[in-house]
């Protein structure tokens, strides 16, 4: 298996730090707000890598976190007149919710930073013990860059560089920095915002240090894999790496990952463009597992660019395929032992080579563009080979082989049952008149059947509204 390593900037062979497992960590969203489609691509594209290492045997360590402190939630608590807490317990529920919707396995542990500051304090002051970092008269901790040789290996960013850069973006409150390229492990709590104690100030972390902390708590000193956005590749990332081998004087993580760029219509996605789309905005016109799909149609290095074309695209090819599987298992009901001919043994070893060539493909740096052609030369395969006639035994391979690549792809290939809208209003009646007859408890267990079957309710002043999600 090759794996592109940010690194070294070449494909290399995994080679896992314990034979037959894998410890992987991907950078979460800071929970603020509902995802947006840029946050569900590193989401998608790493929950397949995940996928195929344990369809390929492996026992994966998944770990991704949610961010619960930060300046934009703070931000957003203090215009709703709440705590942080809040607005990070609302979001996190939140993108938890799409994430299944996208078919998104939960990680083994969904670590948040406020639950982690303990371990935070703990290797920063390992830092500061060993030289690499230091406080300022206000109780700031920087991490002392220059301590750190190999500073800018990730980015392949050279320091002098970064100097000459940072010199003229000095802030007000860095003045203490003893150099424009250190970071700050902690910092000096402000008025209204959420602290911590600690032995240099009342405050709270810095946004890099979170990551390395969480990385080492849950897997350990080094890790097999470091995965998240390219965006996150400086500072993000070159400075966990710079944190956690001074702490640990180890390795951190033996490959990097970063997926490319979302953009939409050729643009970059942004608000002030008006082309910034939540995951749940998606979901109200389309299936997210059409957004998935169309997610998987581009290798994940590769820039993407989101249209409603592409969509309309990938919502015509993901149909190719359940249609195929819904024709695949009707004719596996219906079939009554008929006996197997010569030329499904040919066909059967020609599936056996699609299968191989998919392999193929995702064991190439996880090319799933190349492994989704694999999966629609399968269902050309069923469709023009599997009729009336065929053996239960060669339909029920045929559409185990598909069903099990596609399930690596995190591609559900049953329809989801139609749910006719004059259901949705008389479950939404009887919901009703539970609350009047205060009975609240079958009035959210509705609520909750109604989510499960995708529709999600919203109380207003006009009445219940409800939508597809």
């Amino acid at each position: 298996m090759k794996i592109f390593n940010t690194l070294s900037r070449r494909k290399e062979e995994f080679v896992p730090l314990t034979p037959g497992k894998v410890k992987m960590y991907v950078c979460g969203p800071t929970v603020y707000n509902l995802i947006h489609i840029g946050n569900a691509r590193p989401m998608i594209v790493f929950d397949t890598v995940r996928r195929y290492f344990e369809y390929k045997g492996y026992e994966v360590q998944y770990v991704s976190n949610f961010t619960d402190v930060d300046d934009k939630i703070i931000k957003k608590a203090l215009e709703e007149g709440v705590d942080a807490r809040v607005i990070s317990d609302r979001y996190i529920e939140e993108c938890k919710k799409d994430m299944a919707a996208l078919n998104v396995k939960p990680a083994t542990v969904h670590p948040q930073a406020t639950q982690e500051i303990g371990g935070m304090l703990e290797m920063i002051q390992t830092l500061i013990d060993k030289g690499h970092a230091y406080v300022a008269e206000d109780g700031t901790v920087y991490f002392k860059t220059r301590s750190f040789k190999e500073y800018g290996k990730l980015s392949h960013k050279n320091l002098e560089e970064l100097q000459s850069g940072f010199r003229e973006l000095k802030v007000t409150g860095e003045e203490d920095k003893e150099d424009p390229n250190d970071f700050v492990l902690w910092k000096p709590k402000k008025e209204g915002e959420p602290y911590w104690e600690s032995p240099w100030c009342q405050g709270r972390p810095g946004w890099h240090i979170e990551c390395s902390v969480m990385a080492k708590h849950y897997l350990g000193d080094e890790i097999d894999i470091h995965a998240g956005g390219e965006d996150l590749i400086f500072p993000h990332h070159e400075n966990e790496i710079a944190q956690s081998e001074c702490a640990n004087d180890k390795t951190f993580a033996r490959y990097w990952m970063h997926n490319g760029f979302l953009n939409i219509d050729n643009k970059k996605m942004s608000k002030s463009l008006g082309n910034f789309f939540t995951v749940r905005e998606i979901g109200e016109k389309y299936d997210l597992q059409v957004l998935r799909f169309f997610m998987l149609s581009a290798h994940y290095r590769s820039p993407l660019n989101f249209s409603a074309d592409l969509m309309e695209a990938s919502k015509n090819g993901l149909e190719r395929i359940l249609t195929c599987m819904e024709k695949l298992k009707g004719l596996e009901e219906a079939a009554e032992g008929q006996a197997e001919s010569c030329g499904e043994q040919e066909n059967l070893a020609q599936a056996d080579k699609l299968r191989a060539k998919f392999e193929a493909a995702m064991e190439d740096d996880f090319n799933t563009a190349d492994a989704v052609s694999a999966i629609f030369e399968l269902v050309k395969l069923a469709n023009s080979t599997a009729d009336s006639s065929s053996t239960g035994k060669y339909v029920s391979s045929l559409r185990e082989t598909i069903g099990q690549l596609c399930d690596v792809l995190g591609i559900i290939t049953e329809r989801k049952a139609e749910i006719l809208d004059s259901e949705i209003e008389a479950m939404i009646e009887e919901r009703q008149q539970a609350r009047k007859a205060k009975n609240f408890a079958l009035a959210d267990e509705i609520r909750g059947r109604l989510l499960d079957m995708g529709i999600a309710l919203e109380d207003t002043r006009e009445g219940v509204k409800w939508k597809r999600v």
